[in-house]
């Protein structure tokens, strides 16, 4: 079987506007070591192994593998849960459309029977188990193959968390491999099961370009949720620049730093989906995919001026610590400056010398003062005159 795998690194600008879709005008940490191992999993179990071997690589997140069908066409739906993975190929050969959807990663035996019913390359089933793979395109004979995460907003500790979603688009079906049950995908079901739009007229391509389209959005809606959060941020900066505040930017550049890493590769693979010469895409799927590609590209934007605009706070930040600085070592200075002289005085007169001839004068004391006051005084109007005041 042949393969090839679409490189992620080349294309220009998309054309067009995302309808129906607006973003924030302007476009959390502790480290930067905290996002890239939420990236980066475990590979221990995987040292030694042959390719295609299939080892999982992740956390187990439920007990059991659970199978879900919807097998449909224009005028008829089938939808249940699958006992036994092995039901699904019963699906493969048959002229409407299917969408098997498989939540848990961790059994490989599932995974592998699955493939070897829809003739998938072991590589692809190396890659479904190993949920560190960078979102990607890879096309075959028969097939594509496609890698991407799924996010979701945890408003509770104002943290981004992603799942590794891996679907296998052929001319009929649909697979899609889950972590875990819960994903973004609900209303393309509803769609598909009150019979909404187009999608139960049209093929596999099409109800894949919807779940990507599902996943998209959902980029830009947390992307949008932070944004908000981002944008309230400079008022507090100007008006008290504490080490919270600090601390806020810094969780909101890590969050944006983690969600990059997941959009812009996003938004190279459907790139290349939209451009591929394939007979897996039909003619009638490129305009969807292009305008999905449109919606990725202003996401990918956002993501990139919201993270300009962290630093642009940061800088305010330091400014304002700066500025606060300086002031207090202004004062400071201020008073340093004021009791020079004084000191000065005080000290030549705080010498052990026996002749000392104001020592034993009847007003030494009250004049010292005085002339405290006229050098004390002096200085003040010398200090406003320079606006050093």
């Amino acid at each position: 079987m042949a393969i090839r795998h679409v490189p992620a690194s080349i294309g220009g600008p998309p054309q067009g506007r995302r309808s129906g879709r607006l973003f924030p005008t302007p476009f959390f940490a502790k480290t930067h070591e905290k996002t890239v191992a939420r990236f980066l999993k475990n590979r221990e179990a995987t040292r030694g192994q042959a390719p295609g071997d299939l080892v999982f690589v992740g956390d187990k997140k439920m007990d059991r593998i659970a199978v879900h069908v919807i097998d449909y066409t224009d005028d008829h739906l089938v939808e249940r849960s699958l006992d036994d993975i092995r039901e699904a190929e019963a699906f493969r050969d048959s002229e409407s459309v299917t969408w098997i959807n498989v939540n848990g990663l961790h059994d490989s035996e599932p995974i592998r029977s699955i493939g070897t019913a829809y003739g998938l390359h072991p590589l692809v089933l190396d890659d479904i188990v190993n949920t560190g793979q960078r979102p990607k395109l890879d096309e075959y004979d028969d097939y594509l193959f496609v890698v991407a995460k799924m996010m979701r907003y945890d408003e509770a500790k104002g943290e981004v968390h992603s799942e590794q979603i891996s679907m296998v688009i052929g001319r009929n079906f649909l697979i899609t491999f889950q972590e875990r049950p819960g994903d973004v995908f609900e209303p393309v079901r509803e769609r598909i099961r009150k019979q909404k739009g187009r999608i139960r007229r049209v093929g596999a391509d099409y109800l894949a370009y919807a779940l990507l389209d599902t996943i998209v959005d959902n980029y830009a809606f947390i992307v949008e949720r932070l944004g908000e959060q981002i944008e309230d941020i400079e008022d507090e900066i100007l008006e008290e620049p504490t080490q919270e505040v600090l601390s806020k930017i810094n969780d909101y550049k890590r969050e944006m730093n983690y969600l990059r890493k997941s959009v812009r590769p996003a938004r190279e693979f459907i790139m290349h989906l939209a451009r591929l010469e394939t007979e897996l895409i039909h003619d009638d799927t490129e305009p969807f995919l292009k305008d999905l590609l449109d919606l990725a590209s202003q996401t990918i934007e956002v993501v990139d001026a919201y993270r300009d605009m962290l630093s642009d706070h940061l800088n305010i930040y330091n400014t304002g610590v700066s500025n606060r600085l300086n002031e207090t070592m202004k004062v400071l200075t201020m008073f340093s400056a004021f009791f020079i002289p004084l000191t000065f005085i005080v000290g030549i007169y705080g010498t052990n010398f026996d002749n000392v001839p104001e020592l034993h004068y009847r007003y030494s004391y009250y004049i010292m003062w005085v002339v405290f006051a006229i050098v004390s005084f002096t200085m003040l109007r010398f200090f406003r005159k320079r606006n050093w005041l």
